[in-house]
């Protein structure tokens, strides 16, 4: 059911702030090796495990960290609508605005596979980075913001049904598999667009499966703009989040589809939405409700510059800074004979810091970088 909106310019909701750029740091403590620092220090009992739910799955199942690239895309459809309604405020009609967007989601497509060049240190055509996948489910986003909230529901449901019915039905020798790696849909899409297919089993056509987490992030700014008191928002995100979880598991433990992130299974879409539903709605409630905001500056100034901090951390910070890091920290390190995979560790943690340090500055000098 649609929500009732206000009628005066939305104001900003700390808590999606704190989530955003908590989800920026987890980003960018991997892009800064510390996972796999840790996962060296600890290579068995409990702490390995643990530092295991830093990694993505496999295949079929689920890791925490297989959750970091929905919530991404789901707070991105939550800010879309957030924007979109203080623009309306100010008179922007959705025409004039779409342009605006589809400039953007141009932009984020360029990035994006300009970031795989970069990986490669050669030109390449490839497009499974996060950046060309939320350029393509932005746009269809925006395309249906105005719509009615249950049918924007429904599309998005659709596209999932899209997505079951491309892997099942689509039986091209060799790629007729549907949950297999590198024998499905996803990996026959690749070659005809790329010439190849992602040895990890990751999939361009994700962007139609994953286009539900932007729509449904657009349809969580509706509920949060909304009239309605926030404990009641909060219930309804716990309540939608518990269904998701409830659909997702269904169809993989009755072997219907199995969760599969790489390939963005239709499964995996509904059970990540839920636990990302669950923990907006947490954090709605401590930081906004019970007003546990003390140190929520700490991701906030990351939140405000996401784009930027990412596009930092995947070129500058991989190829020159996490290295110049670790000459300065590991030789202060070395005369004190520290263990390798202590040093690993405090070279990933400095280098983090400093990252932070940097959009702590931008933040203070309210510089926000903006495609």
């Amino acid at each position: 059911m649609e929500q009732t909106q206000t009628t005066s310019s939305p104001a900003r909701v700390l808590s999606l702030d704190v989530m955003r750029g908590l989800i920026m740091i987890l980003l960018a403590a991997e892009a800064c090796g510390l996972y796999e620092a840790l996962a060296h220090a600890a290579p068995g009992g409990l702490a390995h495990a643990v530092v295991g739910q830093f990694f993505h799955h496999e295949w079929h199942g689920l890791y925490a960290w297989d959750l970091v690239q929905p919530g991404f895309m789901l707070i991105a459809g939550t800010s879309l609508y957030i924007s979109w309604t203080r623009k309306t405020h100010q008179g922007i009609s959705w025409s004039a605005n779409f342009k605006a967007v589809a400039w953007r989601s141009l932009k984020l497509f360029a990035c994006g596979v300009a970031l795989h060049c970069v990986y490669s240190g050669r030109l390449v055509w490839e497009l499974w980075n996060v950046l060309t996948q939320l350029a393509a489910t932005t746009l269809i986003a925006y395309l249906i913001i105005r719509w009615p909230a249950m049918w924007q529901f429904v599309f998005s449901l659709g596209l999932l049904v899209l997505t079951e019915c491309l892997y099942r039905w689509v039986a091209v020798p060799g790629y007729d598999r549907p949950f297999v790696k590198g024998e499905n849909f996803g990996a026959y899409f690749d070659h005809l667009i790329m010439g190849k297919h992602n040895a990890g089993g990751w999939a361009a056509i994700n962007f139609i499966p994953t286009a539900a987490h932007t729509i449904w992030g657009v349809l969580a700014g509706k509920l949060l703009m909304s009239n309605a008191s926030p404990a009641a928002q909060i219930r309804k995100l716990v309540a939608v989040g518990v269904a998701g979880l409830a659909a997702g598991y269904l169809l993989d433990w009755t072997s219907v589809t199995p969760v599969i992130k790489r390939i963005s299974t239709s499964s995996f879409v509904l059970v990540s939405a839920g636990y990302i539903l669950l923990f907006m709605a947490v954090l709605r409630w401590l930081v906004d409700v019970q007003r546990y905001d003390r140190y929520a500056w700490v991701f906030v100034v990351v939140g405000m510059n996401p784009i930027f901090i990412y596009l930092f951390f995947e070129t500058v910070g991989k190829q020159w800074f996490n290295g110049t890091v670790g000459i300065f920290v590991g030789g202060a390190l070395a005369p004190l004979a520290v263990p390798a995979s202590v040093v690993a560790i405090a070279v990933a943690l400095a280098a983090l810091f400093l990252e932070w340090l940097l959009c702590y500055w931008l933040y203070q000098k309210r510089i926000f970088f903006k495609l």
